[in-house]
């Protein structure tokens, strides 16, 4: 009950927020992956729902040659990611969520994950399906995974309640500081 009242009153004020001044420096994620040795792969998101938009963070990591790659939502709550280039077309799934309509299957290195909120110990509060949780697990499991949160400094709550299911961030980074 506590999780979704702190999603309502967070996705609130994230939707009144003037994005003007409210990008993320990609230097500051570049930053973070170079500091991880991993170099292989970057799994993002398609911003929907006033998220951060990391399609420009995307570009970047691309012109450095890094393979991009989007979500897809499968059946039983289950996410993977595929390869994407921004001159491949988009399908949009059952969320309104566009995602790639490629067939290759990739186990990314890094992925940039969305946020409803965060607090400082680097616990994020999602949309309540579990979708990364899930995910993150299942990629550790295969390989080691930088996970990077990003949102916006006004997401920043004092205490997110957690659970059993719940997966940690490596780092999160906002527009004003990288936690």
């Amino acid at each position: 009950m506590f999780k979704n009242k702190l999603r309502e009153k967070v996705l609130k004020i994230r939707k009144n927020l003037s994005k003007k001044n409210c990008k993320i420096n990609f230097n500051k994620v570049f930053y973070l992956v170079k500091k991880s040795n991993l170099k292989n792969s970057i799994g993002g998101y398609f911003p929907v729902n006033y998220e951060i938009d990391d399609l420009e963070i995307l570009k970047e990591f691309k012109k450095k040659n890094y393979q991009i790659s989007l979500p897809v939502i499968k059946k039983n709550f289950d996410m993977d990611f595929y390869k994407w280039s921004y001159r491949e077309p988009l399908k949009i799934n059952k969320y309104g969520i566009p995602e790639p309509e490629s067939k290759f299957l990739v186990y990314p290195d890094i992925i940039l994950v969305p946020i409803v909120a965060f607090d400082n110990n680097l616990n994020r509060l999602g949309y309540g399906a579990g979708y990364y949780d899930r995910l993150i697990s299942k990629l550790s499991k295969k390989k080691k995974l930088l996970k990077i949160g990003l949102a916006f400094s006004v997401q920043r709550v004092d205490n997110i309640p957690t659970n059993k299911y719940d997966k940690k961030l490596d780092y999160i980074v906002t527009e004003k500081y990288i936690l």
